[in-house]
């Protein structure tokens, strides 16, 4: 296992899968970190084979944690979109080498760091004006696009945090509740993933190995997350982590074009 003797790999691997824990734990969106980071020093592919297996009991454990608070208007509305979203990447799957999957998974980090800021900025501004926004009217037609661009690019590279967050964050959602939708609309993906991932070759006996190894990670992310959900500042945890989701995009956008 040529892998697990790499101190890089495993140094890199641990870290994402506590992140991913954590984002489990109540933290949406942080998840995205794990295959950019993997993709370092791993194929994309293969860490995205690594990851799903060990995404899974996370999934149970935070959807356990979450169970009560949760809505159920946007999950009606968005994982039937994401089912689509999945069998289309698992339809153009076979266009995508690892080159142009870091590309994509780069810039869709770098994407989502710009459109937090945005958002960021936005909502400041609002505030300074002492302005009182309402959540914004469902819209059906943006949550089936956003939820079929959601599942695309979470089947793609578990990076389905973007698309979602643009459709669901101007809902202003209670943060448990947004917390408990989020684990239920990524979870749900994630065993609908199971099937074109399995036939694609991406649960090896390599992969499976390393999962499995990597697997006692899996209850000290989740609720480390849900711990620092209740009670330690978001804004410096979210600072730190955005910061370190756009120096990886970055990182792997300048690979491609060296």
């Amino acid at each position: 296992m040529e892998l697990l003797s790499d101190p890089a790999f495993v140094i890199v691997a641990i870290i994402a899968v506590l992140i991913t824990g954590i984002a489990k734990g109540g933290f949406g969106g942080m998840a995205l970190l794990a295959v950019p980071l993997m993709s370092l020093v791993i194929s994309p592919v293969q860490a995205a084979g690594i990851m799903l297996p060990i995404m899974i009991p996370m999934d149970i454990m935070s959807i356990w944690i979450y169970r009560k608070t949760w809505d159920a208007k946007i999950l009606k509305l968005m994982l039937p979109s994401a089912l689509i979203g999945i069998t289309c990447g698992w339809m153009l799957a076979g266009f995508f080498n690892d080159d142009i999957i870091r590309l994509t998974v780069g810039l869709i980090a770098v994407c989502f760091i710009l459109h937090r800021w945005r958002s960021m900025l936005s909502k400041k501004t609002n505030d300074d004006r002492d302005i009182t926004r309402k959540p914004t009217r469902r819209n059906t037609l943006l949550g089936i696009f956003w939820g079929a661009c959601s599942g695309f690019t979470s089947f793609l590279a578990h990076a389905g945090a973007p698309p979602y967050q643009v459709y669901v964050i101007p809902k202003r959602l209670d943060k448990q509740i947004y917390a408990g939708t989020s684990v239920i609309f990524f979870g749900v993906g994630n065993l609908l993933k199971l099937i074109p991932y399995g036939m694609l070759g991406q649960f090896s006996v390599t992969n499976l190995t390393i999962s499995l190894l990597l697997l006692p990670l899996v209850p000290v992310g989740v609720l480390l997350g849900a711990r620092i959900n209740r009670r330690i500042d978001e804004a410096l945890f979210y600072k730190i982590l955005m910061t370190a989701i756009l120096l990886v995009g970055i990182k792997l956008i300048y690979d491609f074009f060296i």
